[in-house]
């Protein structure tokens, strides 16, 4: 068996300029690895400081992982270089969780049992006496959560997949199916046990989003999505998935931050920005693709990347597992992506237009202030707004952008064709941009 590397993501702030004709660069200073279990600029909880990595894949990285049964032995996978990105939780774990309708009633209501709020939604506890909300979210959302092998003549991998309909299509994270290289082989393990043969239907790097369809499949127990921005902090978080090739795992917390821009990859060339739900729930490799689901089973988001802590440093060691600060794709973003690939074998992003870099102040170099845009692109949606090299955007809508990566993330959390409102600061000026974004793929 082989082992998986974890991607990184690099935290937001001043760096290089950006590449020309990119939409919106980001410049993150430091990396931390997400999905593939990595950890980014948060500090862990050692007894002096250590530093942290950009986050990575928990998917495909990091441990041995189980072959499926009748399957080839994989051969000896190349040493692979850390990334971050949106899906990186490919070894393991099984991943559900997330809040809704069916969390209210079971942590509202001091007389609600887990067993009570099971079998509103239909699912059978076997102890409902010892049951909590967690056994009553795994109960709902495993059935819909599978394990993905891919193979191919450089190596082999593992990770999750989410479950979107009876005739066998399945969501997952790019970063999961790219591992074949296109010249791959990919399995499917449901939950009951059954293999299936699968292929790419289409992929989105970009959002590190993918959708596979499996050969012969009927009857699958297609996964149930809640509306991702309804989430709060706090809200309880379950998580399932194939944490290191064990498949059907499930962990729990809660979701520890929404809106958290991450950027996954180890250069800008294969970087990818997310606004990720962030949770404490354990996510390790082979958890990347799976399902963050709520207290009523229902998914809220496709786990993608981990936080760890760079070796080397004073006290601390390499860590590429779960630190308890991993990161899923909300649903909203999630659901309409797979939609599109379903539909069209690829999909489309919102668009605005410039390329960017995090301004800060002289004597706070790594403290952000905005995103300060570098150029405009001629006929985009930021050009017809009226937007300017030198403009430095400090929110959308209502969201604070303090660097390029969050901007990015920002604008991506919407779909083509959304209307939003930018607060820009034009040297001592601060006035609103009305901005209809546009696409791209």
């Amino acid at each position: 068996m082989t082992e998986h590397r974890h991607p990184t993501v690099p935290e937001a702030g001043p760096g290089p300029e950006p590449r020309p004709g990119e939409p919106v660069s980001t410049v993150p200073p430091q990396s931390t690895s997400y999905g593939y279990g990595a950890a980014g600029p948060w500090a862990p909880p050692h007894s002096q400081a250590t530093t942290p990595q950009p986050p990575s894949y928990p998917g495909y990285g990091g441990h041995p992982m189980p072959a499926p049964e009748a399957s080839p032995a994989p051969a000896t996978r190349r040493a692979g270089r850390v990334r971050i990105g949106l899906a990186g939780l490919v070894a393991g774990a099984l991943i559900g969780g997330g809040a809704g309708a069916g969390v209210a009633a079971l942590v509202d209501d001091p007389g609600t049992t887990a067993g009570t709020a099971a079998a509103a939604q239909n699912v059978v506890i076997q102890h409902p006496e010892t049951a909590t909300t967690a056994t009553a979210a795994a109960a709902k959302a495993a059935p819909s959560v599978v394990t993905i092998y891919v193979t191919s003549n450089s190596g082999s991998g593992s990770g999750s997949g989410v479950v979107l309909t009876k005739d066998g299509f399945v969501l997952t994270n790019n970063h999961v199916v790219a591992e074949g290289g296109g010249s791959g082989t990919i399995q499917v393990r449901t939950s009951d046990g059954t293999l299936y043969d699968a292929t790419v239907v289409g992929t989105d790097a970009a959002s590190d989003l993918a959708v596979v369809q499996l050969d012969g499949a009927s009857d699958l127990t297609p996964a149930t999505f809640a509306d991702s921005g309804k989430v709060q902090v706090g809200d309880v978080a379950v998580a399932i998935g194939a944490p290191l090739g064990l498949s059907n795992t499930v962990t729990d917390g809660i979701i520890s931050a929404t809106n958290r821009a991450v950027e996954t990859g180890s250069t800008q060339d294969d970087s990818t920005v997310i606004d990720a739900l962030q949770t404490d729930a354990a996510i390790n490799p082979g958890n990347s693709g799976g399902a963050l689901v709520n207290g009523a089973g229902e998914v809220i988001g496709i786990n993608t990347a981990i936080a760890t802590v760079a070796a080397g440093t004073p006290g601390g060691q390499s860590q590429s597992g779960n630190i308890g600060v991993g990161f899923a794709i909300p649903s909203n973003t999630a659901q309409r992506i797979a939609q599109e690939i379903m539909k069209t074998g690829s999909a489309t992003r919102a668009f605005l237009g410039v390329s960017a870099r995090t301004a800060a102040q002289d004597q706070s170099a790594n403290v952000g202030t905005g995103a300060e845009i570098v150029s405009v692109e001629p006929g985009s949606s930021a050009a017809d707004a009226g937007l300017q090299p030198g403009d430095v955007v400090t929110a959308v809508g209502d969201r604070p952008v303090t660097s390029s990566t969050e901007l990015t993330a920002a604008v991506r959390s919407h779909a083509p064709g959304d209307k939003v409102a930018l607060t820009v600061r034009r040297g001592n000026q601060t006035q609103t941009a009305d901005v209809t974004l546009g696409s791209t793929s």
